[in-house]
């Protein structure tokens, strides 16, 4: 088995649950990195979602970001492609959920955009304290997130979609998933993430993997949520994380430690880095 590109989710998955980067994974990556291997952020966050402490790592250029929706060369700070919502579609939805209780942002040219008046009241929509940080750090704040779409008038990267409530964010998911022209996933039991058409963390992994002259079966995701189930199906070598979803795991080749034990970089130095993998895969 040949590994040339690594794809790794971030909340849950190479950060820990205080969204810092443990030393062990960043040892590991830099490991990867210098046997030429790509490694490669695969995140519904933006490009400036990223912590400073996986994009100052050197040799990590490239990324999947909004769950697939956008690959980037950060280094060139060039897009190389895109599957996005159109802002008429965006608009729509934010109108039709207009009833609920439910924050919307809105991810536009990589930026992050919020209601002014959920961007101070998180609490009332249930988010924990470090995405509140996260919310705090990463979104605009607007008067009217639907407004604001109209007015610009550009494709919207990604919605993200926060509830205190599971049995609404589950009635909205359906209406959501009835119209067809949209992607739908979660990467928290609190949220949903909304994607244009074809924009999915394996479907992104394969177009970088093509583009970067990989084949598929070379390629290798960790992960740990829903939104990560296209992943494990989609590579050659799937890892999900021991404090992840059930039925992500069940479709891993692998099992890592939590995220909150260096699982990622626990498993790159057994099935990578180690002498006992190389032998395996003569």
């Amino acid at each position: 088995m040949n590994i040339r590109l690594i794809a790794l989710d971030l909340d849950g998955t190479l950060l820990d649950s205080q969204k810092h980067l443990p030393e062990r994974n960043k040892k590991a990556i830099e490991a990867c990195i210098a046997r030429d291997i790509y490694v490669v952020p695969c995140t519904g966050r933006t490009v400036k979602g990223i912590p400073e402490a996986v994009t100052e790592i050197s040799g990590i250029r490239y990324g999947i970001m909004v769950n697939g929706g956008v690959l980037v060369d950060m280094q060139e700070k060039r897009i190389l492609e895109e599957r996005l919502i159109p802002p008429q579609t965006a608009v729509e939805i934010y109108r039709m959920i207009s009833g609920n209780h439910v924050m919307c942002d809105a991810y536009i040219q990589g930026d992050g955009f919020s209601e002014r008046y959920c961007f101070d009241h998180m609490d009332e929509y249930g988010l924990p304290d470090v995405i509140q940080e996260l919310v705090k750090r990463t979104r605009e704040p607007v008067d009217n997130v639907a407004e604001y779409i109209r007015t610009r008038n550009d494709m919207v990267d990604k919605l993200n979609l926060y509830f205190d409530s599971a049995q609404e964010r589950e009635d909205v998911r359906r209406r959501l998933e009835q119209r067809g022209d949209v992607l739908v996933s979660s990467s928290f039991w609190f949220n949903l993430e909304v994607n244009g058409p074809g924009a999915s963390k394996g479907e992104g992994i394969v177009r970088l993997a093509k583009i970067l002259g990989v084949k598929p079966e070379e390629t290798m995701a960790f992960g740990d949520g829903e939104n990560d189930l296209s992943m494990m199906e989609k590579v050659g070598v799937s890892v999900a994380m021991e404090n992840g979803e059930t039925f992500v795991k069940e479709k891993a080749d692998y099992i890592a430690p939590s995220n909150d034990d260096a699982g990622v970089g626990q498993m790159l130095e057994r099935l990578i880095l180690s002498d006992a993998f190389a032998k395996r895969s003569l």
